[in-house]
């Protein structure tokens, strides 16, 4: 080989101008070539489609192969079934496993996945990143793993067709396959393209020739559409659970044991696997079942509440933290806009683990307990994204009758709730939440108590469970006020029927007033005989009798034997007698008590015709039928003339009138009375009210 040199150079090369020129027109050239390359990779001309680079299809970088679940799955028999049914089956589907935080979604899916490749099924993992050009890739390869031709992807990467077509068209064709999509927890953002899910345009279609098996916290119809199986997971039955901390911790106890502490734990998988992992741990200080429920009490927040440093920068370790679960779906809702989520969530975990009546929830209580401007929309908006995420229930209500009220009502998870009120910042802002919460509890039972008729009673009973801890703060700098609040409360709750209600209410005023005004105070006494009334409201006789009869000494001591008072307390005593079955004493009791009332109330008094009304009770109940049904014909007279036609205390003189013509074997007059009175209780009570029943 010879080489040439010269040292002569051309003549054009010479000219330092005419070389700089070409060399900077090569590189302009060479820059917008690189740009419109980048730009052909990223959008998709006018009527055509986006080109898509084939390498990182193929390339993958990422094992899709399912998650191992370490444990038997307990408890989602149903929902194995219903999943295995989709993937059994010859026409395809989609399945979304939805619900909140810690149910467990993925652990069933991985579940799931593992039955089908048992039977024989390709199946496909793939995670959810938040990334929809990553989720197109994935589900590209997992295409190509089911046979789509690389020709197939070959026109998809030049642009000449849309890889979510092409992807959907080949996994139309293909049977025998499993594609799962874990934790997809922003919907909106799956894509391609703005449009939503529900569309099926998407990467998630319900049109597959196999299973679609998507986990969401996104639990609504509106988001997956209407060809979508929506599985919506609840907490574990209480055995299942119980048998979870069995598999984890066999040692810590008995199978009653575990079932208790499951139940505290409300059945929720993630913190019945926390509580297996803590007490499988030989050095840890509570070794038992029975140890860790107590001390949940103490130790809530170094338990289930304890914090973990990565869980801030990392979702995957915020997801198995009971402490932070619930954090990424508040605040996605948050980045989403519904801002006043977190608070309004807060803001319910003050109050019991019962459910709350949505009129409680108001713009002006939110405003005033946390300082957010609040509207009525800003809190549907709130609270309809917090039930989109699973966070809060709104329990279904029997009151469906015809003209009943119907009460929306707001319900925690026990765990959600516990969580929540321990991650609040103490003293501040709870002090200033539960000050605004006490006002805004006494202001709805004041609308309750001023309602027409049983208008108010549904909402009512939904007060009743977060009163008492309303009187436990206001005691002792506003006592009376509060005290008068659940003395309201009850009797609205007394008159709706509601015994287990009243009972609640009367019993935790009569502890407080034995405290603060001390045993022997009139309002205590008063407080004790409307406890034991309670008693004899749900059949506890015994129980009552003996408190009325201690009511009574106390009262003919303190106030004197013809004290109103000692006459009403006197009269119920003598009812729980006849409800023991001492119907001659009580006979005897109420006959004396009818003799006072007359001589110091007069026999026109309201509360003689009730005396008059209870003794002739007393007379059937010895049998003596003829002269009780004088005395109640003659006492729905005076009830129908003193207090009108429609009280509820003529009701019930109409209908023991009815009893004692039918002891009397007037058989025909006593149907049609009491068949008037119950066509007047359906109408003033309701046809559900305990006396309508009756």
């Amino acid at each position: 080989m010879t080489n040439y040199v010269t040292a002569e150079l051309p003549k054009w090369a010479e000219n330092t101008l005419l070389v700089w020129s070409v060399f900077g027109a090569l590189a302009v050239v060479s820059l917008g070539l690189f740009f419109w390359e980048r730009r052909l990779a990223t959008e998709a001309p006018d009527g055509g489609v986006r080109p898509v680079p084939l390498g990182r299809i193929a390339a993958g970088g990422h094992s899709m192969t399912p998650p191992t679940v370490p444990a038997p799955v307990r408890g989602r028999a149903a929902e194995l079934e219903r999943i295995g049914a989709l993937v059994r089956g010859s026409g395809g589907g989609m399945v979304v496993v939805c619900g909140a935080g810690g149910l467990g979604k993925t652990t069933l899916a991985a579940e799931a996945a593992a039955q089908a490749r048992a039977q024989g099924r390709v199946v496909v993992w793939v995670r959810w990143r938040d990334d929809p050009e990553r989720l197109g890739q994935d589900l590209a390869q997992a295409a190509h793993i089911l046979g789509l031709p690389e020709s197939r992807l070959e026109e998809a990467r030049t642009g000449r067709v849309s890889l979510v077509d092409a992807v959907w068209e080949h996994l139309a064709t293909v049977t025998g396959w499993l594609i799962v999509i874990d934790n997809v927890d922003t919907p909106a953002r799956v894509g391609p393209g703005s449009g939503p899910p529900a569309a099926y345009r998407g990467w998630l279609r319900p049109h597959g020739g196999g299973a679609l098996l998507v986990t969401s916290r996104d639990t609504t119809r509106q988001t997956w559409g209407p060809d979508a199986d929506l599985l919506h997971l609840q907490p574990l039955a209480d055995e299942a659970a119980g048998t979870v901390l069995l598999d984890a911790a066999r040692h810590a106890g008995t199978e009653a044991e575990a079932e208790a502490l499951a139940v505290r734990l409300g059945g929720l998988p993630l913190a019945l696997n926390a509580a297996g992992a803590y007490l499988a741990v030989p050095t840890s200080r509570h070794r038992t079942f029975t140890a860790y429920q107590h001390a949940l009490e103490a130790e809530f927040a170094d338990l289930l509440g304890a914090e973990h440093p990565a869980a801030a920068a990392d979702p995957a370790v915020a997801r198995r933290v009971v402490r932070h679960t619930w954090d990424l779906s508040l605040d996605q809702l948050h980045r989403d806009g519904y801002t006043l989520a977190r608070p309004v969530l807060q803001l319910l975990a003050l109050l019991e683990p019962a459910p709350v009546p949505r009129t409680l929830i108001t713009p002006e209580l939110v405003t005033d307990a946390t300082g957010l401007p609040a509207t009525a929309a800003t809190v549907d908006v709130a609270l309809a994204g917090l039930h989109q995420y699973g966070l809060l229930h709104t329990p279904d209500t029997n009151e469906t009758e015809p003209g009943s009220t119907v009460v929306g009502r707001l319900q925690l998870h026990p765990l959600v709730r516990e969580v929540t009120a321990h991650t609040l910042n103490r003293p501040e802002p709870t002090v200033t939440w539960l000050t605004a919460l006490d006002e805004h509890l006494a202001r709805a039972v004041d609308a309750v108590a001023g309602m027409p008729g049983r208008t108010g009673w549904p909402t009512a009973r939904l007060l009743a469970p977060h009163l008492p801890p309303h009187l436990d703060r206001n005691t002792p700098h506003n006592f009376t006020t509060a005290r008068n609040t659940l003395d309201t409360l009850a009797a609205a709750v007394r008159a709706a029927g509601a015994a287990s209600e009243e009972l609640l209410l009367r019993r935790h005023v009569l502890d407080s007033e034995s405290t603060v005004l001390g045993p022997d105070h009139p309002d205590t006494l008063a407080s004790r005989n409307d406890h034991a009334n309670a008693l004899s409201a749900l059949g506890e006789h015994r129980q009552a009798a003996d408190l009325h009869q201690r009511v009574v000494a106390e009262s003919e001591r303190l106030l004197g034997p013809d004290h109103p008072h000692t006459l009403t307390y006197r009269n119920n005593y003598a009812l729980a007698l006849n409800g023991l079955g001492e119907h001659q004493q009580a006979a005897d009791l109420h006959q004396r008590v009818l003799t006072d009332s007359e001589r110091i109330l007069g026999p026109d008094h309201p509360d003689t015709l009730i005396d008059r009304n209870n003794y002739a009770n007393a007379l059937s109940a010895l049998g003596e039928h003829r002269q009780a049904a004088d005395l109640h014909q003659r006492v729905v007279a005076e009830s129908e003339r003193l207090l009108g036609p429609d009280h509820p205390a003529t009701l019930t003189s109409r209908n023991n009138h009815a009893h004692a013509l039918n002891r009397l074997g007037e058989h025909q007059q006593a149907a049609d009375l009491h068949q008037q009175v119950l066509t007047d209780r359906q109408r003033i009570l309701g046809p559900d009210h305990p006396h309508t029943l009756t």
